[in-house]
């Protein structure tokens, strides 16, 4: 199971019981369901169409989707589809008819703060929350306006909604949203300040990046030393200003505080150096010498701070078939293992909303793009279609989530869990508003005494599914991610392996006394990407620090020379994980 004793019961039950306990998303709650509402015998049916395969769009794979029909002032037609009416997250707007009929894929700025619905009239967008209704009726030029804008994201509906559009990486586009980051988020301060007076009004943000001395010490006390049988120093490849050290002289195994990064920390190490303790648990390979000395960078999040998201990138990974399943693991008669090949009419941008540009303060590249996110051989290749990853993107399921697999995921109140994805955790689809699988468990904790242990298939190549480098070498480049409880603060650790195995990756995740981690993406910086974005006290400005100084050629450059932060500020073909500060 997961970190803190997680018990699927235990914890449907509690979360259930929370769910809108906050004043705001009380209101935003009731109100969203009231809107759409749907008979309980309609949803059990349209849930047990999911569970099975067959042609289809990805809208009508939806689970809990529900769509409310109406009338514009000039009599066309409309239909507003909320994809997951408890995450009210995204939208899919249908206006028209036959060859007039055109779509569009809108997101809530704030759902935790705005219900959408037509409203009792079915003729307009209605935007209700604490602070007042909007209403607007974007299909009166609007939309075609900010669709000319050709941006990512284009506020709509004073600028409560967006309306997303895929997202380019060329030159121009990034000049493009450049230009309108430095003018939108001024102009929409606003909105901004109401969802931070009204969500975080009590949280650290871009006003206090300060940190007091005392707490980072006690979180650094918290975390420890990883159980290592020698603790050198070690020149690291950071260049990130940490609280009171060197980055370029920092001891194995030991945390940093990052200076104007409140929350994160950092530290490195090298496989060869855990304790023979660690390296007698079974159930890991042995380590060579190539890979005993090769460097890990860390960066670690205090969860109690961050709000951990998830975006697709624009090509990957994708919903279609993965080459790799065969025979009863493919179904040729269907474009893909869900019964879809593609997720239009829904746009996948590729970076980040500039509205949550103030509160950014990590990124991570995520996982296995689709044709290798399945399985070859044993058992796994050939049932569940092949067992490919499943993801989940703002309450809007794009792949199945697929039994026996490594999972992070995050629930509608923001709680991050990791657990092997089993049929008992299905009932909290409705609520998980991101999630990744990437495989089998790198560790897993032992049912007895919840120690992070390695994983069952972490000496068996194929079993894991833990492929190689494009030279077939099974060490090579990778990233993972960990939780760990310290003092009953949740750890989010994400390392990235100069040159590992699976099994220096668990040797030293255990080390550091990880309960779960998996396994993420491999193969070059450019796939490993990381980097966190520091702010000095009362500054808008931020600097990208990346895990490795070498990931900042993945970044682009303004035409004056400025950095151009990778995912943040043009979009990328790859999926990735952001973290916001509350």
């Amino acid at each position: 199971m997961t970190i803190a004793g997680f018990s699927p019961r235990w914890h449907v039950a509690a979360f259930l019981a929370a769910l809108g306990t906050g004043p705001a998303t009380a209101q935003v709650t009731t109100d969203t369901l009231e809107a759409w509402y749907m008979p309980a015998a309609e949803r059990a049916a349209q849930f047990a169409d999911f569970r099975e395969t067959f042609r289809r769009s990805v809208i009508e794979f939806q689970p809990f989707r529900i769509t409310l029909s109406g009338t514009a002032e000039d009599g066309s037609s409309l239909r507003l589809t909320s994809l997951n009416p408890f995450v009210n997250a995204w939208f899919l707007l249908e206006t028209g008819e036959g060859r007039s009929a055109r779509r569009w894929h809108l997101e809530n700025a704030a759902p935790e703060l705005f219900a959408v619905s037509l409203g009792e009239s079915l003729s307009e967008i209605v935007i209700s929350s604490d602070a007042g209704t909007v209403t607007c009726a974007p299909w009166e030029g609007e939309l075609e306006e900010a669709r000319r804008q050709g941006l990512p994201y284009a506020p709509i509906c004073e600028g409560r909604l967006f309306l997303r559009s895929q997202g380019s990486g060329s030159r121009t586009m990034r000049e493009s949203v450049a230009e309108f980051l430095r003018s939108y988020v001024p102009f929409g301060e606003n909105l901004i300040n109401l969802i931070k007076d009204t969500l975080y009004e009590d949280a650290y943000l871009t006003s206090a990046q300060t940190m007091n001395e005392a707490e980072a010490g006690a979180v650094v006390a918290a975390l420890g030393q990883a159980n290592l049988r020698q603790r050198p120093v070690m020149r690291s490849r950071m260049e990130v200003d940490l609280v009171g050290a060197n980055s370029r002289q920092m001891q194995a195994g030991s945390w940093y505080a990052v200076q104007n990064a409140p929350g994160i920390y950092a530290s490195v190490v090298q496989p060869g150096m855990v304790a023979q303790e660690v390296l007698n648990v079974p159930g890991a390979n042995r380590l060579d010498g190539v890979e005993n000395r090769a460097d890990v960078h860390m960066f670690a999040f205090d969860m109690s701070r961050f709000d951990l998201r998830y975006e697709i990138g624009t090509t990957h990974p994708a919903v279609d078939w993965s080459p790799r399943p065969s025979g009863t693991g493919r179904d040729y008669s269907i474009p893909g293992p869900d019964g879809f090949g593609t997720v239009e009419p829904l746009q996948m941008t590729g970076m980040l909303n500039p509205i949550f540009m103030d509160r950014l303060a990590g990124i991570f590249a995520g996982g296995f793009k689709r044709a290798h996110g399945a399985w070859r051989l044993t058992e796994f290749a050939y049932t569940n279609n092949g067992h490919h990853y499943g993801f989940v993107v703002n309450g809007v399921v794009l792949s199945r989530l697929q039994p026996g697999l490594a999972t992070i995921f995050v629930l509608q109140d923001g709680s991050v869990q990791t657990d092997i994805w089993s049929e008992d955790l299905n009932v909290l689809l409705p609520y998980i508003r991101f999630a990744r699988q990437n495989g089998t468990p790198i560790l897993q904790p032992d049912p007895e005494t919840g120690i992070g242990v390695p994983g069952e298939q972490l000496q068996s190549w194929m079993g894991g599914n833990w492929s190689g480098s494009a030279e077939a070498q099974l060490r090579t480049t990778r990233s993972g991610l960990c939780m760990r409880e310290a003092d009953g603060r949740q750890m989010l650790i994400y390392a990235v392996f100069s040159s590992a195995t699976p099994s220096g990756m668990a040797r030293t995740f255990q080390a550091y006394g990880c309960q779960f981690a998996m396994l993420l993406d491999m193969n070059s910086l450019d796939l490993t990407y990381s980097a966190i974005y520091t702010r000095e006290p009362g500054s808008q400005e931020f600097d990208i620090v990346h895990l490795d100084q070498r990931m900042a050629s993945s970044d682009s450059r303004h035409r004056d020379g400025r950095p151009m932060g990778r995912f943040i500020e043009f979009s990328d073909n790859r999926d990735f994980f952001y973290l916001l500060r509350r």
